[in-house]
């Protein structure tokens, strides 16, 4: 994959996590998908037997920033750590998953245990063509079941828990293998 200056990929990757910031405070995170190019895929696992993946900067608008945040408008995802290499053209952001709302056994906001992130490849013209999330399932579910339990969910979100894998970009892992999607493994 090319490389990229050093300036450059520094600059997406501010413009990126402010993006990500505002998105967080306003609750639209609609205009994410500006970042990504018309033929980008933007994939996360979603358990034993399920993918999310969105292939082009329409599904990512419509499924990954549009149906699969609805319900989480007002979550933050601050990032607490950024990898940027340049000679391959990646990025890898490690963030947090913070709810709006406050857990009345700790008094604090509601934030998913466990490790998220992202791997970027890059395309220039400050455009994304790759992503892949990861994030702790079994605590995203800890999490989602106690804010249900204390009724802090939005309705949205409990129609999205209720609809299952039935959603649109949610595919058999059988059926999508983002291994595949790595032009240059290095295995």
């Amino acid at each position: 994959m090319p490389s990229f200056p050093r300036e450059e990929m520094d600059e997406m990757v501010a413009r990126w996590i402010a993006a990500n910031t505002e998105a967080g405070r306003s609750g639209d995170w609609s205009k994410m998908s500006a970042f990504y190019t018309d033929d980008a895929v933007y994939s996360w696992n979603n358990g034993p037997h399920h993918e999310f993946v969105a292939r082009g900067r329409g599904e990512i608008h419509d499924n990954a920033f549009g149906l699969e945040m609805a319900g989480l408008e007002n979550w933050t995802y601050p990032y607490v750590r950024t990898l940027i290499d340049d000679k391959k053209g990646e990025f890898i952001g490690i963030w947090r998953q913070v709810a709006p709302a406050t857990d009345p056994k700790t008094g604090e906001p509601y934030e998913i245990a466990g490790t998220g992130g992202s791997w970027f490849r890059y395309a220039g013209d400050y455009k994304w063509c790759f992503q892949r999330d990861w994030f702790d399932l079994g605590n995203a579910a800890a999490v989602f079941f106690a804010m249900l339990e204390n009724d802090e969910l939005t309705d949205t979100m409990k129609k999205r828990l209720e609809g299952g894998t039935d959603q649109p970009g949610w595919v058999k892992r059988t059926d999508f293998n983002w291994y595949d999607t790595i032009a240059d493994r290095e295995d």
